[in-house]
């Protein structure tokens, strides 16, 4: 449904986006990260035909968008980060005009109105005037304007930025709601957004793509350790010798907790070690209150990928 082959966009000398290529299928939900900076916009407003690239090319259902811009900016949903309102406009009308620059039929736009106003809860604000409306209410009309002419594509940049918790969680099961039966490309700097809405994920830093997957994908990848965190209520000292001494054990770290005992074991990633462990605590007399391995969460795999910095020239290995 979404496919970039080599986009790249200079603004004077300075580069924001270099070579990006990537491939979004239908019914996909993908979650575009990066910091500030990185190229997340551009790419976006590309791929809507907001501005052109300075090579490289992209297609959108099939359109091209040098020769189909009009067509794809009529039949994709986009939600920009700064959402363009006429604010001395009523929901009612703002959406008809959105309507009509999307092309719906005249005898279709009541209709149209209607069900993007009930998607996304504006029916008791028809009439009020956009200015007049909270915050949240003013993204669930922008999100609303990219849902006229019920386009396949949604891309939403940023849709849940400046909103407060309750209105966050409202913007997000609206989401949840349309990806059913939609491609979706949601770019977000809320990484467990991301993880709970996202299949996948492209990570873009410095204007490249650096990495593509699924969460899991990715953790498998850059994970280099597990960890197992293990609570005991009986005495823990000759749990704690025995553990370090077992084959595929690498570091035992005490974390103190008052009243009971908590090690952070640090382990091949190769060899689930939890079953022997919690043996050894079982032959030890121990109380075994906690056993778990923890996993690298969306953040730490993008903590991880856009901070990497090479090794500085003359440094020691």
């Amino acid at each position: 449904m979404i496919e970039a082959e080599g986009l790249t966009k200079f603004y004077g000398p300075r580069g924001a986006i270099k070579n990006v290529s990537f491939e979004i299928e239908k019914g996909e939900v993908v979650g575009f990260l990066g910091p500030n900076g990185a190229g997340k916009s551009t790419t976006i407003r590309i791929l809507t035909c907001y501005m052109p690239p300075s090579s490289g090319t992209a297609r959108v259902e099939g359109l091209d968008i040098y020769e189909d811009s009009l067509k794809i900016r009529q039949k994709v949903g986009y939600l920009p980060e700064s959402v363009p309102l006429y604010k001395d406009l009523s929901v009612n009308r703002f959406l008809r005009f959105a309507a009509g620059a999307k092309g719906v039929e005249a005898k279709k736009i009541n209709s149209e109105i209607g069900r993007v106003m009930s998607a996304c809860g504006l029916e008791k604000t028809a009439n009020r005037t956009i200015a007049n409306l909270s915050k949240g209410f003013r993204q669930r009309v922008g999100l609303a304007q990219a849902l006229v002419n019920n386009p396949s594509v949604l891309i939403l940049d940023e849709p849940t930025i400046g909103l407060d918790p309750s209105q966050i969680i409202e913007i997000r099961h609206i989401i949840q709601e349309l990806r059913e039966d939609r491609t979706i490309l949601l770019s977000s700097h809320i990484l467990p957004e991301v993880a709970q809405l996202c299949s996948r994920v492209l990570i873009i830093n410095k204007g490249e793509i650096i990495a593509t997957g699924t969460p899991s994908k990715l953790t498998s990848q850059l994970q280099k350790s597990t960890t197992i965190v293990v609570e005991l209520s009986g005495p823990s000292a000759e749990f704690a010798r025995e553990v370090e001494t077992m084959p595929g054990i690498r570091t035992v770290s005490p974390v103190s907790l008052s009243g009971t005992s908590k090690f952070e074991i640090e382990t091949d990633p190769s060899v689930d070690m939890r079953s022997q462990i919690a043996a050894l605590a079982v032959a030890k007399g121990c109380g075994l209150l906690e056993l778990r391995a923890t996993q690298l969460s969306l953040e730490d795999i993008f903590m991880q990928l856009v901070t990497e910095e090479p090794p500085l020239e003359g440094a020691q290995s």
